[in-house]
C-alpha cells in the first residue's frame, strides 16, 4: 500500500514539474522477472522510470549504498519503495545473490548498467553487473532510454522515457565462465538498443 501511495504521489508531482511522455510501455513483461536497464543522466532518473512503468508489483531498485545513509527518514522510505543499497566497488555478494533469487521468483529489478550518472548526457561505459544478474536469474533485459529535451534534466523540460523490446534471456546467458567476449556481446546488445531508442525518439 505504501509503495502505491508513494508512486501515485510521485506521478502527480513529476507531471507538474515535467512534461513526460512514455513510449513502449507495452514492452514491459506482464509476468515473470526481468532486469530493467536505463541509461543514467540525472539523480532522479529512477523516479521517471518507476512512474513511467506505474502499474505492477513493486520494482526493486539497485542503488549505491551512500544514498541509504543520508538520514533515517530517507532510509526508511527508500527501503519501503524497493531501493537496495550496494557498496560501490565491492559488490556485496550476499545482496546480489538475494536479488538474483528475487528476480527468479518474478520480481522486476531496475539497475543502471553505467553504474553512475553521465556528466556529458551521452551514454557512458557500461559495466557488467546487470548482465551477470540477468544471466544468473535467466530473465530478459528491457532496454530503457531516458531522453531530456535539452540533453540534461531541468525543471519543466520535456522528458521521454522509452522502453525497448526485451533482450531474451537466451541471448544474455553468459555460461559458467562469464567470458569477457560474452559480456562484450551483451553490452553491445544493450548499447545498440539504447541507440535505436534514441534515434527513433529524440527531440528534433
Amino acid at each position: 500500500m505504501f509503495y502505491c501511495i508513494i508512486v501515485t504521489a510521485a506521478w502527480l508531482v513529476w507531471h507538474i514539474g515535467f512534461r513526460i511522455r512514455v513510449i513502449g510501455r507495452e514492452n514491459l513483461p506482464k509476468e515473470g522477472g526481468f532486469v530493467l536497464a536505463p541509461n543514467h543522466i540525472s539523480a532522479i532518473d529512477p523516479v521517471f522510470v518507476v512512474i513511467a512503468r506505474f502499474w505492477g508489483k513493486r520494482l526493486l531498485i539497485m542503488a549505491k549504498e551512500e544514498i541509504m545513509q543520508v538520514n533515517p527518514v530517507f532510509t526508511w522510505m527508500f527501503r519501503h519503495v524497493g531501493v537496495v543499497g550496494i557498496e560501490r566497488g565491492r559488490g556485496d555478494v550476499n545482496v546480489v545473490d538475494e536479488l538474483i533469487g528475487d528476480v527468479q521468483k518474478g520480481q522486476g529489478l531496475l539497475i543502471f548498467p553505467e553504474g553512475t550518472r553521465s556528466k556529458t548526457g551521452q551514454v557512458g561505459k557500461v559495466k557488467s553487473g546487470a548482465f551477470v544478474i540477468a544471466s544468473a536469474a535467466g530473465v530478459p533485459m528491457v532496454p530503457c532510454r531516458i531522453i531530456y529535451e535539452p540533453g540534461r534534466m531541468k525543471v519543466f523540460c520535456r522528458v521521454r522515457v522509452c522502453f525497448g523490446t526485451p533482450i531474451p534471456a537466451e541471448e544474455l546467458y553468459l555460461g559458467e565462465t562469464k567470458s569477457a567476449s560474452a559480456l562484450r556481446r551483451n553490452k553491445a546488445l544493450l548499447t545498440d538498443a539504447w541507440q535505436r531508442l534514441y534515434d527513433e525518439n529524440k527531440f528534433d
